[in-house]
C-alpha cells in the first residue's frame, strides 16, 4: 500500500474504532488500522460491502461481529484466515456510531 491509497479509518472512523474493539485480543484486530479503503462493492446498488482487498479476494469464512444478539457487521475473510478482505456493514448506524458493538462470533 502506498502512502497515497486511502485507509478504512480515514474514511470510517467510527466504524474502524468499533471494528477494534470487538476483535481484541484477536490478532487480526492489530490489523483493522491499517486496512486500505477501495470503495463500495459495486455489484448492485443496494450492496453495503466495504472493500479493502480487490473483488474476489475473500474465502468462505467470517467473522460475525454482534450488539447483543443482533449482527451488525460480517468481516469476510482471505482464505488463509489472516487479513479482512471486505466488510459488510448490516446496520448502517456502524458507518457513523462511535458506540463499540458488543461482541464478536467466528462463522464457519
Amino acid at each position: 500500500m502506498t502512502s497515497t491509497e486511502l485507509r478504512l479509518r480515514d474514511v470510517y472512523p467510527h466504524l474502524t474504532a468499533n471494528i477494534v474493539a470487538l476483535l481484541a485480543p484477536d490478532p487480526l484486530a492489530a490489523t483493522v488500522d491499517a486496512l486500505p479503503y477501495l470503495g463500495r462493492c459495486t455489484c448492485t446498488p443496494t450492496c453495503v460491502n466495504l472493500l479493502t482487498a480487490p473483488p474476489g479476494s475473500a474465502g468462505y469464512d467470517l467473522i460475525e461481529l454482534e450488539r447483543g444478539d443482533e449482527p451488525v457487521i460480517w468481516l469476510n475473510l482471505n482464505p488463509s484466515r489472516t487479513a479482512i478482505v471486505d466488510i459488510e456493514v448490516l446496520d448502517p448506524r456502524e458507518l457513523t456510531t462511535t458506540r463499540p458493538v458488543a461482541q464478536s462470533t467466528v462463522v464457519s
